[in-house]
């Protein structure tokens, strides 16, 4: 991370105390984000299956469970449009809060519901303050933060994401050892992660208490300059032509990502329950069988969440040498070839050890990517809404494909017995990572340029 400084010294030598501390918040509230999305990963087959009454491998269960994430991701992608928009127009710090407020206090409350449907309900709320937490949370910083730290800053926002991830694959990992010792019931794990993914309301009470807005913000309101009435601010990103093209690279760009993450990447999750099932059956006594598969694919998420994290530090240090658009390109045809093989080739616990840290590597590490890449694309004036649009149209698109996931799942493998469906839908799928690919060959290079105003 020294390499993303200035030749002279370390990066972090050009940051003030009040810049470490709007890092802190932006990134506390980015990283409890991606915690309460990870915990939805883990959970949600045992949720379902503990709210529909049927075991995980269930197609019902499997499905509602791709329904859930599709309308998850839905929530999403509105919270992003709209909530980005309002923070350009009404601050972006104030709207960052009550974003983590939002999903704070509907995470809590998923803890708590008896249906499947009320399960999916609370999920589209969640995702609506958890859709306007990134396109705020990077704004704030890189408008905050100038100069090579900025940079730094960025990248590391989305690596410190992972520790999210990671945490809550160590919760579940605790979770399951307090029910192998008999402190708590199977079927209230969900129901304590859910509860755990209710304590990021804590950073509202401390970023209400010294969070400002940005300068160039405070500058555009005292100018008078801010986007004007509800629409304002999509009026004003469309209206310029260099803002336009930039947003079709960065929506695809997101799509590429986004996609190859939640509608293709998040379901290996299933496949490794239904392989490591099989696996262990052939030499483990049935009721062992269940407490074995749970401690491999805890192990197998905690190794894809350390390769995710190595892939965001490399991402960042290789935009800041080679460029941003060599580095994106270079991170979707991993993507495609290192994915494909995980769908194609995993057999065993074993095999997914050193599998998934490699996929985790490629497709998070574009992620690191548009933290530091989105808020170069837009002027200052629309910012926090192209950064937003961007990103969260590829939400949109990740829903759609967690919809033809489904679709591929059941109704065109279905016929298929064993895991094998899920396979092939999956590898079908990967040839979204291909327009990554060409939408980071027409894109902008922005290395080393300023912000504009």
């Amino acid at each position: 991370m020294r390499a993303l400084g200035s030749d002279a010294r370390a990066w972090w030598c050009e940051v003030t105390r009040y810049q470490w501390f709007v890092f802190a918040i932006v990134s506390g509230a980015w990283l409890f984000d991606t915690l309460d999305q990870r915990i939805f990963s883990l959970s949600r087959i045992a949720a379902l299956s503990n709210l529909m009454g049927a075991p995980g491998t269930d197609l019902a269960v499997q499905a509602m469970a791709k329904s859930a994430t599709a309308i998850f991701l839905i929530g999403w992608g509105v919270g992003g449009l709209v909530i980005g928009a309002l923070g350009d127009r009404f601050g972006r710090s104030r709207l960052l809060l009550a974003s983590v407020a939002l999903y704070s206090v509907c995470s809590g409350a998923t803890a708590m519901v008896t249906t499947a449907d009320a399960f999916a309900a609370l999920r589209l709320l969640t995702g609506i303050g958890i859709g306007g937490v990134f396109g705020l949370a990077v704004t704030i910083l890189s408008e905050v933060v100038s100069g090579q730290a900025r940079v730094a800053m960025l990248a590391l926002l989305q690596v410190l994401s992972t520790v999210g991830n990671i945490l809550a694959a160590v919760l579940k990992m605790a979770a399951d050892h307090l029910v192998a010792n008999g402190h708590l019931a199977q079927d209230d794990v969900w129901r304590v992660l859910f509860f755990i993914g209710a304590l990021p309301i804590l950073i509202c009470v401390v970023g209400a208490w010294r969070l400002r807005e940005p300068e160039p913000w405070r500058r555009l309101q005292v100018a008078g300059q801010l986007p004007k009435g509800a629409l304002g601010a999509f009026i004003e990103l469309f209206r310029s032509r260099e803002d336009r093209r930039n947003l079709v690279i960065g929506s695809l760009l997101s799509i590429a990502g986004v996609v190859g993450l939640w509608a293709i990447g998040e379901f290996a999750v299933d496949l490794q329950d239904a392989v490591f099932t099989l696996h262990f059956q052939k030499n483990h006594p049935a009721q062992a069988v269940r407490a074995l598969v749970a401690d491999a694919k805890n192990w197998a998420y905690f190794l894809q969440m350390v390769g995710g994290a190595l892939g965001m530090m490399v991402f960042g240090y290789a935009a800041n040498r080679i460029g941003r658009r060599p580095a994106f390109i270079i991170a979707f045809a991993g993507a495609f070839v290192v994915t494909v093989m995980v769908y194609w080739k995993l057999q065993t616990p074993l095999d997914a050890y050193w599998m998934m840290p490699l996929m985790g590597a490629f497709q998070l590490g574009v992620f690191a990517g548009f933290s530091i890449y989105l808020p170069e694309l837009f002027g200052g004036r629309v910012r926090g809404t192209g950064v937003s649009v961007a990103y969260n149209l590829g939400r949109f698109a990740a829903a759609a494909g967690g919809f033809g996931s489904a679709f591929l799942t059941t109704r065109v493998f279905g016929h298929i017995e064993g895991p094998d469906a899920l396979r092939y839908s999956a590898m079908l799928m990967c040839s979204i990572f291909l327009i990554g690919i060409l939408a980071a060959w027409r894109a902008p290079e922005t290395r080393g340029a300023e912000y504009r105003d």
